[in-house]
């Protein structure tokens, strides 16, 4: 991770990048507590909070194009102004609430372009496959830390200062983040161009054998992240306190976290590519103990072991990346995101049902790492035949 983090370049775009996760959680905290104090409805806040979603599922496979069409850091700083502007109109106080709806749909929807630029600039950046790797996991470490500070801290911050003033400071970041990209990031041409076919990078994914079993890797997280989804009822079940819901939310990204660290540290980018299958399977296989009923820590454990082996999610996300041409990096990368979330909504949502029908948020954990465990297999066993095969894109990680 070291010399990623040397490069001027990264750094500009790994804190732009920190800033954002960091202000998004900020906002939805903010918000949560703004439209509840206002309405005093559940409804209206769970409604609010379900719009920081949507438009990344609906957004993300087409607008993240738009990394392919225009230079990349044009993208990046123009994209920041237009969030600040939109967060900082959603910190004026009394702001309708229809508007505010509208606003959070449309700082969402910005960010789709944001992501798939940021992920095909820094490919761009790092030409070596391992420098690029270990770019990957220190960005996925820096997004789980400030996902954590965000929502941990995010509370505490709206508490001393109130919502208005916590959304206006998450619009002054992105102001800072689109200084710091013009000023730090060098200006190269757009890799695409504005003729080539809308759909064109996610039409050429899907003709690559490769690329889609890298993709059911990814959409194996839906099942993972069905214990946040159940955080609450799981905790009353094994006799928990209220406050452990906290603890257990966090579990999995610090496992994740240290499984990260571990990978970069210890394993080489061409072993993670071959244990990608076995650490997928393990993430499931993890939960599959939750049938038992455990005690608090051991639920803290197997969490934190699930969040740990499931770091193989980088290598997946960097292989796909560098896997496919410069030109369509943008498209491809808001196909791979879009499915990824979407799979993560269906999984929590799933988990949810399940967990109703059984009466046992434990026994649909249970159930998730069963069906983890078999679908990882086939998708394993398929890696392991094509991961060494010919691909027509002719870039590195091969």
């Amino acid at each position: 991770m070291g010399t990623a983090i040397r490069n001027r370049e990264f750094r500009a775009l790994w804190l732009a990048e920190a800033q954002s996760v960091l202000g998004d959680h900020l906002t939805t905290v903010a918000l949560a507590i703004m439209v509840f104090g206002r309405t005093g409805s559940a409804l209206w806040a769970a409604l609010v909070y379900a719009l920081t979603f949507l438009p990344a599922l609906a957004g993300g496979l087409g607008l993240a194009q738009i990394a392919d069409r225009y230079p990349r850091r044009t993208v990046l700083a123009t994209a920041a102004v237009i969030q600040a502007v939109l967060v900082g109109a959603m910190a004026i106080p009394g702001t309708h609430l229809a508007l505010l709806c509208t606003l959070v749909v449309l700082v969402r929807l910005v960010g789709a372009p944001v992501n798939a630029a940021q992920n095909a600039l820094t490919r761009e950046v790092f030409t070596d496959d391992d420098v690029y790797l270990r770019s990957q996991d220190l960005r996925g470490i820096t997004t789980n830390i400030a996902m954590l500070v965000g929502l941990g801290g995010g509370g505490l911050l709206v508490t001393l200062v109130g919502p208005s003033w916590a959304l206006a400071v998450d619009a002054l970041t992105f102001l800072v983040a689109a200084l710091v990209v013009r000023l730090c990031v060098r200006r190269r041409p757009a890799a695409g161009g504005p003729g080539d076919r809308w759909f064109g990078a996610a039409q050429w994914v899907w003709s690559q054998r490769r690329l889609r079993v890298l993709l059911a890797f990814s959409w194996l997280v839906g099942l993972a992240v069905i214990p946040e989804g159940l955080a609450a009822p799981l905790a009353h079940e094994i006799g928990a306190p209220d406050q452990a819901v906290g603890w257990l939310l966090a579990a999995d990204p610090v496992g994740f976290i240290i499984g990260t660290f571990v990978l970069s540290h210890y394993v080489s980018a061409e072993n993670r590519r071959r244990v990608m299958g076995v650490l997928a399977t393990a993430a499931a296989a993890f939960l599959i103990a939750f049938a038992v009923e455990p005690s608090l820590p051991a639920a803290l454990v197997l969490l934190a072991l699930a969040g740990a082996a499931g770091a193989y999610i980088i290598t997946v996300g960097a292989t796909f990346i560098t896997w496919v041409p410069n030109e369509l990096r943008g498209g491809a990368g808001g196909l791979y995101r879009t499915g990824l979330r979407v799979a993560q909504g269906i999984g929590v949502a799933i988990g949810g049902i399940v967990a109703d029908l059984v009466g046992s948020a434990t026994i649909a954990i249970a159930l998730a790492g069963v069906v983890g465990v078999l679908l990882t297999v086939p998708v394993a066993l398929s890696w392991a035949r094509v991961h060494g095969t010919p691909n027509t894109a002719t870039t590195g990680l091969a």
